[in-house]
């Protein structure tokens, strides 16, 4: 059976587990799904003036309750040092080699102080590894009655000194909620769900892959990008041209036709007066880009949408985008290659399906609110309510609605959402982001498309700031509350990420 595996790119949440989604083919076009859990690597750290038997405790606690929210772990065995932890050069040797033979297991590393810790053995555990991975520190608590020279940790002090050692050797780390905090602790697992899921997205972007369908539309030259800075950062864009696209769709059989088409139709409500045609060139549409996302491994994308498909080969792509994100595959329009970008870093902090919105309308005179909107390409769990696929109805108007079928139409649900947006800055050399969170309202806005109507927390600053950067209309929004993860992934990735809610 012919396989192919694509990156890490999907992930939900569960309680406080992080399971992540590796799409499969199977066959002929057929995308199953699989379950693969995050792997840390464990560094237990120890200093001899302390009460070894404390670090052998909290390594049997900190093993358990990992175990039990789903992570995988790799940990040097307690009998290959002589304290069953890292406390000096030889251990963190052993550590840095245990690390290295499992480098393309290990999606980050935890930082465990029992006790004060020897920051030496810590730090340079990671440093011989050669991993640049995601670094959680966690310190466990003392208690007032066991401060004896037999009982106390001084764990609050060794953190400082591990943290100051990690700076000095230049290895981003991440910090818990609370300065300590017990291995079984809720806060701690709380901090736990967190960094998996900022290992999710370094991780999901490594090496990622995007793909660029057609050209940029000519009058958006907002949605011009840097290939280049994107490289700098790993990240590939794999561009074709939309005629060879089109010349796939039209060779595409009619059993497999018929079998998207019918997906189609069960993925959201068809009116009576879209013909059988439309929807089978659709499907072919569909059938074609899957074929060039499975040939080159792509993660993510965008479609050149305006208007060249529309006039040449009768059809909007919006469907088509808005299924792969649905399957977690986010496509975005227009050629927005950072907005797509933008999408994935959404998808894999939050789990859900995310969707590129235009800022559109004010509304009313509330300074704090706006419509969100698009033709649109929505994914149906975005929207969370009954969708209406149809003709775009701009360029219905222009060029006949019997070329522009394909549209999400539909009001998007109330709820907590993230925003985000990516994107390169050619004069200056890198990769600049915004991030922050708002909520869908049940309110009416009585324009076609998709709609939001959001509230988000000063939004007349974020405008400004949005504007004053030289950022694009285009955002990408999921639902839940997840900026803190992706403005503390940036810090890995090294992109410059402005949180506009702190």
């Amino acid at each position: 059976m012919d396989t192919l595996i694509f990156n890490l790119i999907f992930l939900y949440s569960a309680d406080i587990n992080i399971i992540t989604k590796v799409f499969t083919k199977v066959g002929d076009g057929i995308i199953n799904m699989k379950d693969n859990f995050i792997t840390f690597g464990v560094i237990i750290g120890t200093r001899g003036i302390f009460n070894p038997m404390l670090a052998r405790n909290d390594r049997k606690i900190l093993l358990k309750t990992l175990n039990s929210l789903g992570y995988n772990t790799i940990i040097l065995p307690e009998d290959e040092t002589a304290s069953g932890s890292i406390e000096t050069y030889q251990d963190a040797k052993k550590c840095a080699s245990l690390f290295k033979e499992n480098q393309d297991k290990i999606d980050g590393i935890l930082v465990i102080l029992p006790n004060f810790g020897d920051e030496l053995a810590i730090v340079n555990s990671i440093a011989l590894s050669g991993l640049h991975v995601p670094v959680l520190v966690q310190a466990s608590c003392d208690e007032i009655d066991k401060v004896s020279v037999s009982e106390r940790r001084d764990s609050f002090c060794g953190k400082i000194s591990v943290c100051n050692n990690l700076i000095q050797y230049g290895i981003p780390f991440t910090n818990t909620i609370l300065h300590t905090e017990d291995v079984d602790s809720n806060e701690f697992k709380a901090d736990l769900d967190k960094f998996a899921r900022v290992c999710r997205i370094v991780g999901g972007l490594k090496d990622a892959r995007l793909g660029a369908i057609g050209t940029r539309p000519a009058a958006f030259q907002t949605m011009r990008f840097s290939e280049k800075i994107l490289q700098y950062f790993g990240i590939t864009v794999i561009p074709i041209d939309l005629s060879d696209v089109l010349a796939v769709a039209n060779k595409i059989d009619s059993a497999k036709t018929a079998l998207k088409a019918d997906e189609i139709r069960n993925y959201g409500q068809i009116p009576s007066r879209i013909n059988n045609e439309s929807i089978m060139r659709q499907a072919r549409f569909s059938l074609a880009v899957e074929e060039f996302i499975e040939k080159n491994e792509l993660i993510a994308g965008a479609i050149q949408c305006w208007d060249s498909l529309e006039y040449n080969y009768g059809c909007a792509p919006c469907l088509t985008m808005s299924m792969l994100s649905e399957r977690g595959i986010p496509f975005a329009c227009e050629l927005d290659i950072c907005g797509a970008l933008s999408m994935l870093c959404l998808q894999l902090a939050s789990g859900n399906p995310p969707a590129l919105l235009d800022w559109n309308n004010n509304y009313g005179d509330n300074l704090n609110q706006c419509a969100c909107t698009h033709c649109s390409n929505f994914p149906r769990s975005f929207l969370k309510n009954d969708i209406e696929i149809s003709e775009l109805d701009i360029l219905g108007a222009t060029i006949g609605k019997e070329s522009c079928f394909g549209a999400i139409k539909g009001h998007v649900a109330p709820g907590n959402f993230t925003f985000f947006r990516v994107s390169t800055d050619d004069r200056k050399g890198y990769l600049k982001s915004y991030i922050g969170e708002g909520k869908f309202l049940d309110a009416p806005f009585p324009m076609d498309g998709g709609i939001a109507v959001a509230e988000v927390k000063n939004l007349q600053k974020v405008m400004n700031y949005i504007c004053n950067e030289g950022f694009e209309h285009h955002v990408a929004m999921a639902r839940g509350n997840v900026a803190d993860i992706l403005e503390e992934a940036a810090k890995y990735l090294q992109w410059k990420a402005d949180n506009l809610q702190k």
